[in-house]
């Protein structure tokens, strides 16, 4: 309530200086204003470039890996739909979804399936994985999903059972204090996750804290300043080697 009652100040705050605009802009040539609609977008004037630096980084993180591993397929579950576009530009892509997305681009294919119980995907099969910033969600309704408190923790079991020996997984989730928003997402510790993986092996560990708007992401990050965070994001690079 509070929130939104800000927001309506700062709207009528801004006014003055959007019609402040507009009449300078109408001065340079009259004809401008001919086909004009008004449509006050006011809050993209800022100092700083606004982004979502869990997304932003993740993203470009695992892009990275990606290029390392270059395989000829890759097999995505449910991460950011920016991100697949984007990769399939070069690797074929799959990606898994608990319904098919309204998107149609060469090189991506969509299938659907459901995480905490993946029946159509057989064990040992998939070499290349990715699930990020998914996770977290799943058994908490938010998407769509049926409520379910260990969703969580199933859907890791698929994903392990999934991979193919020497397969390699891309995982992201937030990390820092554990804890659940429900029916947002939950929070995991660093060690919560590498239990959850304890088959398998962790070749890279990156991580986006509290502050990575400013501070970007770091590689091989203090563990120690990991756990204090509210809400990171934690990036896994892990192998199947058996």
């Amino acid at each position: 309530m509070i929130k939104n009652i800000l927001k309506i100040i700062f709207f009528y705050g801004k006014l003055p200086l959007f019609f402040f605009q507009l009449l300078v802009f109408s001065k340079f040539n009259i004809k401008n204003l001919i086909n004009l609609k008004l449509s006050p977008q006011l809050f993209d004037n800022k100092k700083k470039e606004p982004f979502d630096a869990h997304y932003m980084y993740h993203t470009a993180w695992a892009s990275r890996v990606l290029s390392k591993i270059n395989p000829t397929l890759h097999h995505d579950f449910a991460s950011d739909l920016r991100f697949v576009t984007m990769i399939s530009s070069h690797i074929k892509i799959i990606q898994y979804n608990l319904s098919i997305p309204t998107v149609k681009l060469d090189n991506l294919e969509f299938r659907t399936t459901n995480l905490t119980k993946m029946e159509n995907i057989k064990s040992n099969s998939l070499s290349s994985v990715s699930c990020m910033h998914v996770v977290e969600h799943v058994g908490l309704g938010r998407y769509g999903d049926d409520i379910n408190p260990e969703g969580d923790k199933e859907a890791i079991k698929e994903l392990v059972r999934i991979l193919a020996p020497g397969a390699d997984l891309l995982f992201v989730v937030p990390v820092g204090k554990p804890r659940i928003f429900f029916n947002a997402h939950r929070v995991y510790s660093h060690n919560d996750i590498l239990k959850s993986f304890h088959s398998l092996k962790l070749k890279e560990f990156s991580f986006i804290g509290d502050n990575g708007f400013y501070d970007g992401i770091e590689h091989s990050p203090n563990i120690n300043k990991v756990e204090k965070n509210e809400y990171g994001c934690g990036c896994y690079w892990f192998k199947k080697n058996f």
